[in-house]
């Protein structure tokens, strides 16, 4: 169980999930130990969120645990966009925790936000990879199949097909360096959102000193720092979220901040809806 998630399925206000993919990682595999690394690495962490006065354990997170990933992704994702559709119309939000960032897809099926926004090293705008169409570096590209527009955070790589993608009106890239002035414009609200927002957080937005437990390592990339901005600033818009693609290839690095991550999220969502 993830600590603290102590709350009954039928009570509760946000359902975790884990979501073991492991099926298309192109470099480094492991993402099918992701969901226990991350439960494992927030033993520590204290109950109290002093920016926002809450107590995790009161905000009403319930763990339903992993649902057993098997080798056809389209089917496992069908399956998974099942649970997360079935946790919606019970009222709750889906909070999945990856695996590999296939199982992103699922969670903007079941909750079909106006946006997509995405921390995340890669542009994943492809329509396959490696004649797959159903690798985790396709991600963005099924996601504008439900969303109306996708945001990519941190994106520092991609091929030159992908660029071209993102240079249309439905995509915007913000660059590490840019990130800071970008959500300075969305917290002066001289830019805006429009609509509601599924969150993805893959870890290998963080740069690799940061967070090495992770697939298709990126350097120059984001801090930790920056990126619980960005969860904590878009929480409220959110109608999903998700953090994916840690592994188990380091000391628990990528695993502590992906369920930091996780928590700023409950934390700020449940302080300001």
């Amino acid at each position: 169980m993830f600590p603290g998630a102590v709350t009954d399925r039928e009570a509760a206000a946000y359902v975790i999930v884990g979501a073991p993919l492991d099926v298309s990682t192109t470099f480094q595999p492991g993402t099918r130990f992701g969901p226990d690394r991350v439960r494992l690495f927030a033993r520590s962490f204290e109950d109290y969120d002093h920016h926002t006065g809450g107590h995790f354990s009161e905000l009403g997170v319930h763990d339903d645990g992993d649902l057993h990933a098997w080798d056809d992704a389209e089917e496992y994702l069908t399956f998974l966009g099942g649970k997360l559709s079935d946790i919606r119309n019970e009222g709750a939000l889906p909070i999945l925790i990856g695996g590999e960032h296939t199982v992103s897809r699922a969670g903007v099926r079941a909750c079909e936000p106006d946006v997509f926004v995405a921390l995340d090293a890669h542009l994943d705008l492809r329509a396959e990879y490696d004649g797959n169409p159903s690798s985790h570096a396709t991600v963005t590209h099924h996601a504008l199949e439900t969303a109306d527009e996708a945001i990519i955070l941190g994106a520092r790589t991609g091929d030159e097909t992908e660029w071209e993608r993102a240079s249309a009106e439905d995509v915007t890239v913000v660059e590490p360096n840019e990130l800071s002035d970008w959500l300075a414009s969305v917290r002066d609200q001289s830019l805006a959102i429009d609509g509601s927002v599924y969150l993805s957080v893959d870890i290998d937005a963080a740069d690799p000193s940061v967070a090495p437990g992770t697939g298709t390592m990126e350097p120059f990339g984001l801090g930790a720092r920056e990126m619980q901005a960005v969860v904590r600033t878009l929480a409220p818009a959110c109608v999903g979220f998700d953090v994916v693609e840690v592994n188990d290839r380091d000391d628990g690095q990528a695993a502590t901040l992906a369920g930091k991550l996780l928590r700023s999220f409950v934390y700020q969502h449940a302080a300001d809806t």
